[in-house]
């Protein structure tokens, strides 16, 4: 299989027609809107775009359970589950409610998920945003998460030989799921930057998986100054260090300053920036996901411009009318901001820059992962996994 000569889009229609709930944080399009504003933009031809193929339920099991993926398509079927099966897989909770695509929708998100491992056996870059879930754990649902498409990702690129895995999460919550299945494997680097005293509550600055991860809780009010020393005295040395065979990014809209599930207060800028970075660093192969992101218009307006980033494409300061008109057409009910968005959510990709001081916690918190080897890509072999 040939390395691909552009950047791929793998998108599916069944993230436009389906929802969490009326009441779910999901219950907001995201997908469909990046795919609607770069098809605007002129930014997704044909060429660069592949439906996501739905998984089979078999191959699901190359990290979780035949139980709890049966459990799963039954409650697809059923539309209900026992409480016995909502104690043992989570499934059925407010978190994770039985919708009438219960499974179908995340098993897209994993199909495409190792379809892009497989793809990118010889090398190029694709872009994901329908996956990201990287709560799911093997024999539960967990934070909306119905399976773990980061890590069957990563595992169907093993499969394919790529043995060198860069795992970088950007999402406002910890990726405890992938922390799980790759913590002590010293040929993956996994590194969080996540708010801190927040769900699910793991990552701790002091847990380092074994010697392999890198967990960053920062506080309330993040902002693009500590973002972006986080990202040139952490990430990109730590990468660079590591010299993966594929970096996967994580790259969930929910750490920006409009949504509603985070107290951080990055702009969109800080997100790109990073696309930007791991891109220029020359890894073989690039996966980049989606993740969290609650709010309609930043989610969709920041995973357009990781689109555009990826490519190369300039973002004008103001949209043109085509793509003025999919983020108006937007609504956001039961959410005070929706009732009346500021005109800069419908006219433009870019945010004002969210800069803001260092502070001296932060520092101190940041010298102490500097002091790791894994932050020089140094990986200590403890145990070894896969």
């Amino acid at each position: 299989m040939p390395s691909l000569s552009a950047p791929l889009f793998l998108g599916s229609e069944i993230y436009r027609g389906s929802s969490y709930g009326a009441w779910h944080p999901l219950r907001v399009p995201r997908v469909s809107t990046a795919m609607d504003l770069s098809r605007a933009m002129g930014w997704l031809p044909s060429q660069q775009y592949r439906v996501s193929p739905r998984a089979k339920p078999k191959v699901l099991e190359l990290w979780h359970t035949p139980a709890y993926i049966a459990a799963l398509q039954d409650a697809e079927a059923r539309q209900e589950v026992s409480d016995e099966v909502r104690a043992r897989h989570g499934l059925g909770t407010v978190s994770n409610p039985i919708y009438p695509e219960v499974f179908r929708r995340p098993a897209t998100a994993a199909g495409a998920s190792l379809l892009a491992g497989e793809l990118l056996a010889q090398g190029g870059t694709i872009y994901h945003p329908g996956g990201g879930t990287h709560h799911g754990l093997p024999d539960r649902a967990a934070g909306f998460c119905y399976l773990n498409d980061p890590v069957l990702a990563m595992l169907a690129l093993r499969r394919a030989g790529v043995r060198r895995l860069a795992y970088v999460d950007i999402d406002a919550h910890h990726g405890d799921g992938v922390e799980v299945a790759f913590a002590g494997d010293p040929e993956a680097l996994l590194i969080s930057i996540h708010e801190a005293q927040r769900w699910p509550f793991t990552g701790k600055l002091e847990e380092d998986g074994g010697g392999n991860c890198l967990n960053f809780p920062v506080p309330r009010g993040f902002n693009d100054s500590e973002m972006a020393l986080i990202r040139e005295r952490l990430i990109l040395p730590a990468v660079a260090g590591f010299a993966p065979d594929a970096i996967i990014l994580q790259c969930g809209a929910d750490a920006v300053d409009e949504d509603p599930l985070s107290r951080l207060t990055l702009s969109n800028n800080a997100h790109w920036d990073i696309v930007a970075a791991l891109k220029g660093l020359g890894a073989p192969r690039l996966l980049v996901l989606g993740g969290g992101g609650y709010n309609p218009w930043s989610v969709g307006r920041l995973w357009t411009g990781v689109w555009a980033t990826l490519n190369g494409h300039d973002i004008p300061e103001r949209l043109p009318a085509e793509a003025e008109a999919v983020l108006r057409a937007l609504t956001w009910d039961k959410a005070r901001a929706g009732r009346h968005p500021p005109e800069h959510w419908f006219t433009t990709l870019r945010d004002a820059p969210r800069p803001g001081p260092i502070r001296p916690e932060f520092e101190a918190d940041l010298d102490t992962l500097l002091r790791r080897p894994a932050a020089r890509g140094i990986i200590p072999i403890k145990k070894l996994r896969h």
